[in-house]
């Protein structure tokens, strides 16, 4: 049955392939787009209740209702069919970004699928993707960057949390998953070094900056972080680096949140987010001479593809090929 495969396979990305949470969440998303459109086809006409509930990524296949999975079997999901589930998308005028990454999750889905055996042949193949062009990150100017970090009120402790955490991502080019997942533990003061996990719970070591040190070491310390003081809750985490207010680990979505206020503040409001952060230093580390193959390992790129696209980005890069290769430039 499709549902019983959907959560077999979200169990595996969580337990053999280690993903993310955010990245099984992006499948569930997927594929109950896929099952909403399934069922459109099969059972037109159904109120929403005599239908199976959405697939939730915290779910887990033994704890879930199972009774209407009858439903929506998945021996009857054929290339047309997920061809007409395209072209809706298309007539819908969906993003092809998304559409592309509702193609990739499909497919993803049913080699697992087939390689079970539940199913002879795979509908995805030959399943033809949009062509996505490659977005150029966007970086900031020092300055700009020297802006943002002004927006903190360093006086309280949830604003010095805040400096540090931008001092953290432009010391290092940390993603913000890999920020607030930071321990205690992973922190090595003398050596300056933070030993991060980054996507598929891979490991790596950093370096970061003495002023990013000074400043992580300032906030751990801090006293205020042990009493219940200034609208916040002493730390009830001993392992986490980065608080809450109510002194829990601090969520990805909280810094994006906080950053927004920042962002307002400082007049980079737009599309800038702290991931903009990773970007900047990227591109400031390679406008100062850092080789690419450098840059891939600290920001844990799998592939150096990937980091090539900082080349494409820096105005002063750009500046200096245009002289060198213009005519009338020399």
């Amino acid at each position: 049955m499709f549902l019983s495969s959907a959560y077999q396979f979200l169990e595996h990305l969580k337990g053999v392939r280690q993903a993310s949470s955010h990245t099984v969440r992006n499948y569930a998303i997927d594929l109950n787009a896929f099952k909403t459109f399934i069922e459109s086809q099969w059972h037109d006409g159904k109120e929403p209740g005599e239908l199976p509930e959405k697939i939730h990524h915290e779910r887990s296949e033994a704890s879930r209702d199972k009774s209407k999975d009858e439903l929506l079997p998945i021996e009857k999901i054929d290339r047309q069919l997920l061809r007409t589930f395209l072209a809706n998308l298309h007539k819908a005028d969906v993003n092809k970004r998304t559409i592309a990454r509702r193609v990739a999750s499909l497919r993803s889905f049913f080699r697992f699928v087939q390689g079970k055996g539940w199913i002879l042949s795979n509908p995805t193949e030959d399943l033809e993707s949009p062509k996505v062009e490659k977005r150029i990150p966007v970086s900031l100017e020092y300055e700009q960057v020297k802006r943002l970090f002004e927006q903190p009120d360093t006086s309280s402790l949830l604003g010095m949390r805040d400096r540090v955490i931008m001092e953290l991502l432009y010391s290092s080019g940390l993603r913000v998953s890999e920020l607030v997942s930071l321990n205690r533990a992973d922190i090595d003061f003398e050596e300056q070094l933070i030993k991060l996990r980054g996507k598929g719970k891979k490991e790596r070591l950093v370096p970061i900056t003495e002023d990013a040190t000074t400043w992580l070491k300032t906030y751990l310390e801090h006293p205020e972080r042990y009493l219940d003081v200034d609208g916040h809750s002493k730390q009830r985490d001993d392992e986490a680096v980065f608080l809450n207010r109510h002194g829990t680990r601090l969520s990805a979505r909280s810094v994006d949140r906080n950053f927004d206020r920042y962002l307002t503040a400082s007049g980079l409001a737009g599309k800038v987010t702290p991931h903009t952060i990773r970007h900047t230093i990227a591109t400031h580390w390679l406008e100062n001479g850092m080789d690419l193959k450098t840059i891939q390992a600290l920001l844990g790129h799998s592939s150096l593809s990937t980091t090539t696209i900082y080349t494409k980005v820096s105005p002063k890069l750009k500046k200096e090929v245009y002289d060198k290769t213009h005519p009338r430039a020399k």
